[in-house]
């Protein structure tokens, strides 16, 4: 296409601003994909495009009702003490379960230690993922695999896995305070890069709002304790 165009218009990168340029070159591509489907008689290609403006955006099924298709950004969001860490970001799909094992090494890098337990959704909870955190000593959430140790009740499993599905709300509060609080849900960037690192800059200003709460406690705490001390002093 920019072979063509520099043969017909020669001075089109002087004529025509960037952006026209960038959406004259995606124009054959969705062309290819639109044809191939057509002959093929199929609604799905491989790194289909689905937006002119933004060529990196593909559609990620989820199933959900009233809208089963999705588009924009996937994050992938780890809490470790109440705060938010973002582990991976893509326009595509990806199956989440397959980056626990990455989360834990990068947790061990950041912090010098292993989390004493990590509490996952179901999708986490593969025979090699409790493998590997078995191997480590890490409390994986879930029913665990292999044969059930003597003095382990189903009452028992059943009250662990509640208490890790209740501890685990951290993790969706999080999700829905980063979308209603800070405006994740509200990114309008159309480049790549840019709109990763809007998402990226949203969980840092998470953090230091969630650290800035930490420390008026602690500001408060001890202004009180010293009022206290103040007023026993005879």
């Amino acid at each position: 296409m920019s072979q063509k165009l520099s043969s017909q218009v020669p001075d089109h990168e002087t004529l025509f601003p960037r952006w026209l340029r960038d959406r004259l070159a995606v124009i054959p591509v969705v062309y290819r994909q639109q044809k191939m489907m057509y002959c093929n008689d199929t609604h799905t290609c491989e790194n289909r495009i689905v937006s002119l403006e933004q060529p990196h955006v593909r559609p990620i099924q989820r199933g959900k009702r009233p809208n089963p298709t999705e588009f924009g950004q996937k994050l992938h969001l780890s809490v470790v003490d109440g705060y938010t860490y973002p582990e991976q970001t893509s326009w595509s799909n990806f199956n989440e379960g397959c980056d626990l094992q990455a989360a834990v090494e990068d947790d061990f890098r950041k912090f010098g230690c292993y989390p004493s337990a990590v509490l996952a959704d179901r999708i986490y909870q593969t025979r090699r993922n409790k493998m590997f955190c078995t191997q480590l000593g890490i409390q994986l959430s879930g029913p665990p695999s292999g044969r059930r140790k003597a003095s382990e009740t189903d009452t028992k499993i059943r009250r662990q896995i509640y208490q890790d599905a209740c501890e685990r709300n951290v993790v969706e509060g999080r999700n829905g305070i980063a979308k209603r609080r800070f405006g994740l849900h509200r990114l309008f960037s159309k480049l790549d890069e840019t709109a990763k690192t809007e998402a990226a800059l949203i969980i840092l200003a998470m953090i230091a709002s969630l650290r800035l709460v930490h420390w008026l406690a602690l500001f408060f705490r001890s202004v009180l304790s010293f009022s206290r001390d103040v007023s026993q002093t005879p």
